[in-house]
């Protein structure tokens, strides 16, 4: 859902610095560094003071938190109690009071578009904001059958702009048979396809997303009973696992099963959250799902990408989700929430070279991204990833990355092992300025460049830094969440 600030650390005695890109920065204090920060996030503190809960907040309530001692943002309609955060931000804690108690992600798109804010402010999340329905339309129709079953309707929308129409939103109709309702939805949006659209369908209710455009568009239908205006935000369903494989020696691949009646296909470049309860605690962590074909390297009985939905995780033995999921028997429970993002395909419009950079699971957005440039980008002259791993058995599809290597003359791929074992002849060590700089080239002096990267918050942090040493604007940069 993601993107780690680009954090330098100011010269002895400095004041103030300016970045790449012209963004200033302050001293930080000591003990004070993004790995410092990192530290505090692991070691189990209750950063929101919530005690782990997540709860809706409502505009009235988020305005209450504007002050140093307790400040709470809004960035895409999630919540953030920031306040331990302040003496971390290289950009200095007055660039954070000024979205204290309001919404902050004009201001953050603004200056760093780019950061995974989700990845870095993840234990500090007290929750989503309380959507206001806009009923743009609101009707009861004739009875339906003859068990007298009504059919009651809602649109409402997450964001609604300053120059808003009701022509804007989209319409439905529907008509029946003996046996079934067909509702049909006019967007007015030529360019519709399945990814754009959600529909969960359990217990005679009809809950469907759709995105047209920069708008997110909600409908609720149920049979025999009023509408609710509830469950406007993120939405959940629980899927079913059906079964686990063994990836690596510490990484498996999770298939669930997506409840009957719904669909659901994530975008390319975008993520979900997996949420379950543990010791009494709702906890919440951003996933992205690997398409059916990756699953069949794995030799997995699952291969339908409407039917299932696929993860490659790895475990941490001493983390607080992971060992949950290692333990979830098959026929067990997960919820899985709607997609999340802010990738967009129209980034890859007119781009030359592409060039993917993943550390360990951050391979896993990399590779619907892949596909989809190999196969429908017609200006693309070269698309180069770059891989980093500890040890050769940590990488995952190495041999299809190989052969689509040699199957594509546009594609290369590079391994870099931090932990090699005696006889690798690849690269050797970590992100560093020196292998970037090697790797990442332009085909040409003025070729139009998109650099995505995805991996632990330290290994994007210093990509970041790199490339941008390097000369590349946060424009060209893209960040996702694992």
């Amino acid at each position: 859902m993601l993107n780690v600030p680009s954090q330098a650390f100011p010269a002895p005695g400095s004041q103030q610095r300016v970045a790449a890109g012209g963004r200033s920065k302050v001293p930080l204090k000591p003990g004070r560094s993004l790995m410092d920060w990192i530290r505090l996030t692991k070691s189990g503190k209750d950063l929101t003071g919530l005690k782990g809960r997540l709860i809706e907040v409502t505009e009235e309530e988020l305005a209450k938190h504007n002050k140093r001692t307790d400040c709470w943002i809004c960035i895409r309609g999630l919540v953030y109690n920031i306040t331990p955060y302040m003496e971390y931000h290289p950009g200095g804690e007055d660039e954070l009071m000024k979205a204290a108690g309001a919404d902050g992600t004009e201001l953050f798109d603004q200056v760093h578009r780019w950061v995974n804010y989700e990845s870095m402010l993840k234990e500090c999340m007290v929750g989503r904001m309380a959507l206001k329905p806009f009923a743009a339309l609101k009707e009861s129709c004739p009875i339906v059958s003859e068990e007298n079953r009504i059919l009651n309707g809602l649109f409402s929308k997450k964001k609604v702009p300053d120059n808003y129409s009701k022509e804007a939103v989209p319409s439905y109709d529907w008509f029946q048979t003996d046996g079934s309702i067909t509702v049909v939805i006019y967007t007015k949006q030529k360019d519709m396809n399945s990814e754009l659209v959600i529909a969960d369908l359990q217990e005679r209710k009809l809950r469907g997303e759709l995105i047209v455009k920069d708008y997110s568009y909600l409908l609720h239908l149920e049979l025999s009973y009023a509408v609710h205006e509830d469950m406007i935000g993120l939405y959940y369903r629980k899927c079913r696992l059906l079964s686990k494989t063994n990836v690596s020696h510490d990484t498996q691949l999770f298939c669930l099963a997506l409840p009957l009646g719904t669909h659901l296909l994530v975008p390319v470049g975008h993520h979900v959250y997996l949420r379950q309860t543990i010791t009494g605690t709702e906890i919440v962590k951003p996933y992205t799902p690997v398409p059916s074909f990756l699953v069949s390297t794995f030799k997995n009985p699952c291969h339908d990408d409407q039917l299932h939905i696929f993860f490659i995780i790895k475990i941490y033995p001493s983390g607080l989700f992971t060992p949950v999921l290692d333990a979830l028997q098959i026929g067990e429970y997960i919820s899985v929430s709607n997609p999340e993002g802010n990738f967009m395909k129209s980034q890859m419009e007119d781009v030359e070279d592409l060039f993917l950079l993943a550390g360990g699971t951050g391979f896993t957005p990399m590779v619907k991204l892949l596909s989809c440039a190999l196969t429908s980008s017609n200006n693309l002259r070269a698309v180069k990833f770059m891989f980093f791993n500890k040890t050769e058995d940590d990488i995952l599809w190495r041999n299809q990355l190989e052969q689509l290597a040699l199957n594509d003359a546009r594609f290369e791929v590079q391994f870099v092992l931090s932990e090699p074992k005696k006889g690798w002849k690849g690269k050797e060590g970590k992100i560093s300025s020196s292998l970037l700089s090697q790797f990442v080239k332009r085909s040409k002096c003025d070729s139009k460049v998109l650099i995505c990267i995805c991996g632990p918050p330290p290994f994007m942090e210093q990509g970041i830094q790199f490339l941008q040493d390097l000369g590349y604007s946060s424009k060209e940069i893209h960040c996702f969440t694992a």
